[in-house]
């Protein structure tokens, strides 16, 4: 081992912290919850199921009260990824597990909560595969669940933070996927995704950038171009930029919070979105004086609630 492999390279004393070696200390443990219990205030039930029994992939599926006479008409399906910088939380964690039941009881959804695998045990491209897999999964109606409940030619997709930067890229690959037939995508949420670069662009604030690039660095360490590989760059020159104009779905919402440091990537991301050929329609949403993923750490606050009434109306069609 180099004499200085236990030198920190980045230090989230709240959330993790990484070492030269590769080593990381997680001091976000997040509290998981069993699936399988009925949520007697919600309606909304939940199983696991396992995916990829190589790889460990997983899902938690959120099935909202069937209305009584029973609709002949299925629920959308949303695939849901998490937040946490691809190296924190979980899809059976309280957080994820109460937001998405809030979401599929709301708007109404057959939810698919992806547990992708974390980084550094699984550098990217782990998680964007995993993700891939699971929406493949959702849409051809393997499970019971979403063959007997789940309208799967009204498929969406969402995330927050990592989460959006996978939706992202997973709409990339939706554009550009070798298969017959690729999961028709309708629509897309981006809740505050996490986008960087290597260089500030206006509005953003330099300490973002060394967030981006230390964390970029760590959970894909081969990415060409470091932060400005268009997984994480979006924007940037060249052949990111014209991602844009292929991605794979009908319609877009990306959703940001005004005190975010993220914002001014979010904001620049919408923007060249929208001022690109891509023939789809895309929206913007922004929460002012809110800061990161406020809505998971304070669900009942009213930008939260407003938040929640978007994102369903926007699954509905408005």
């Amino acid at each position: 081992m180099e004499p200085d492999a236990d030198e920190v390279l980045f230090d989230a004393p709240e959330h993790f912290r990484i070492y030269k070696s590769g080593r990381i200390d997680r001091f976000h443990r997040p509290v998981l919850v069993a699936a399988g219990v009925d949520d007697d205030a919600s309606g909304v039930t939940t199983k696991d199921v396992v995916i990829d029994a190589r790889t460990g992939l997983t899902v938690r599926l959120f099935l909202p009260k069937l209305q009584e006479p029973p609709s002949k008409k299925n629920l959308p399906v949303l695939v849901y990824f998490h937040g946490g910088g691809f190296i924190l939380e979980s899809a059976k964690s309280t957080t994820y597990h109460n937001y998405l039941t809030s979401l599929a009881a709301a708007a109404g959804v057959l939810a698919v909560s992806v547990d992708y695998r974390l980084a550094p045990e699984h550098h990217l491209p782990a998680a964007y595969d995993d993700c891939w897999a699971a929406l493949r999964w959702a849409s051809s109606a393997q499970n019971d669940w979403l063959a007997e409940h789940g309208d799967t030619s009204r498929v969406f997709i969402a995330g927050d933070s990592a989460g959006g930067n996978i939706v992202h890229n997973v709409l990339v690959r939706a554009s550009s996927s070798a298969e017959d037939t690729p999961p028709r995508i309708e629509g897309a949420v981006m809740l505050h995704p996490f986008f960087g670069g290597s260089a500030a662009i206006e509005g953003e604030p330099e300490h973002a950038v060394v967030i981006t690039e230390k964390v970029w660095a760590f959970t894909c360490p081969d990415a060409a171009g470091g932060a400005d590989d268009p997984r994480i760059n979006p924007t940037a020159p060249g052949a990111a930029a014209a991602a844009l104009e292929r991605l794979g779905c009908e319609r877009v919402l990306v959703c940001a919070a005004g005190k975010d440091w993220l914002v001014a990537r979010d904001r620049a991301y919408y923007d060249a979105l929208a001022a690109s050929a891509w023939p789809g329609s895309a929206a913007w949403l922004e929460t002012e004086g809110e800061e990161h993923v406020f809505f998971l750490l304070k669900p009942e606050c009213d930008g939260a609630k407003a938040l929640m009434d978007r994102v369903v109306a926007f699954i509905a069609g408005a």
